[in-house]
């Protein structure tokens, strides 16, 4: 029995070091596309000198999906918002391993030769278990691989909003914010709007207090600086760390640049989205104060769409975050 006892501590650890990263990501956000951009949620925001590739679609967002003449739907591949979730659901690569063990395990019933038959009894069971924690730790490392490689990299020293934004509010490389209404999904009317020097100082100091609510776990604080949608993302996402008996900390948040995207009213709202390249540390540790992921002295830079929504004579809240690439 000892040979197959240390297989299974084995296949245990390796499946835990394939897995655990993939889930640990966790600043502010989740690094999800998650939110809303009012009749523009499903339409790609204006690529920008800092976010030349664009944004992400949303995987997380509570507007319904519409198409011109029909009524609108919910996406179907969203998850409930205020809802948990399954724990496969959250975590698909376990329940792909889980679903080859299954597999597995019928195949052997089928065979006559028992649940774990197919797999040349107890040991096989544990070769295979050990077999696809190791590709899934993989297929990880790959995914990190590419990812990385898609993050723009720093373009020179520290840069705020005024060097990539002209005066009068039209984005560097992108279209004026002066002209007539124009249309949106779902017949929606929309009218540019001018953004000014103090817009984006809002923008930026969200940035940074959101990041100090986040490692607050300041329930309160993230309620005020987002909408409601972005409020119950983000709860979710602190419970789930929660569960798992980790923390997220992020701090010593600076901007290095920012651009506009674009900027419009419509409904009553006022949305500019904003492409943001920004430096911070960035670190989860467990219960006992162990490094999950990240580094709590090395900074590392991100590049996010961020779009916030106001009525107006109000102050800007985030609605949406979506990632580049």
């Amino acid at each position: 029995m000892k040979r197959p006892t240390a297989a299974l501590f084995a296949a245990f650890a390796v499946a835990t070091l394939a897995l655990a990263p993939a889930i640990a990501e966790a600043r502010v956000g989740g690094r999800f596309s998650s939110g809303s951009r009012g009749s523009q949620t499903y339409t790609a925001p204006p690529a920008t000198r800092t976010a030349p590739s664009g944004g992400q679609q949303f995987q997380r967002t509570e507007t319904p999906a519409q198409r011109p003449g029909t009524a609108a739907t919910p996406q179907t591949a969203q998850r409930p918002v205020g809802a948990t979730g399954g724990f496969f659901s959250r975590n698909p690569l376990m329940a792909g391993l889980m679903g080859g063990l299954l597999g597995a395990g019928l195949f052997g019933l089928l065979s006559g030769a028992g649940l774990f038959g197919g797999l040349s009894g107890f040991a096989g069971f544990l070769g295979l278990m050990l077999q696809i924690a190791l590709i899934a730790g993989l297929v990880f490392l790959v995914m990190r691989l590419i990812r990385g490689r898609q993050q723009p990299a720093l373009a020179g020293g520290p840069a705020g909003y005024a060097r990539d934004m002209n005066p009068g509010g039209r984005p560097a490389g992108g279209s004026p914010m002066g002209g007539g209404a124009f249309g949106g999904a779902g017949g929606v009317v929309r009218r540019p709007i001018e953004i000014g020097a103090a817009d984006f100082e809002a923008f930026e100091r969200n940035l940074v207090e959101m990041n100090e609510a986040w490692t607050r776990q300041d329930v309160a604080a993230l309620r005020r600086l987002s909408t409601p949608e972005m409020a119950r993302y983000f709860e979710q996402d602190l419970e789930d760390l929660k569960a798992r008996g980790w923390t997220n900390a992020t701090r010593d948040v600076k901007l290095e640049a920012g651009d506009l995207s674009e900027a419009w009213h419509e409904d009553g709202q006022d949305y500019a989205t904003v492409a943001m390249r920004f430096s911070l540390v960035d670190v989860t540790t467990d219960a006992a104060g162990k490094v999950v992921e990240g580094s709590p002295t090395e900074r590392e830079t991100a590049t996010e769409l961020w779009t916030f929504t106001r009525r107006p004579g109000t102050r800007w809240t985030l609605s949406a975050i979506q990632q580049t690439g």
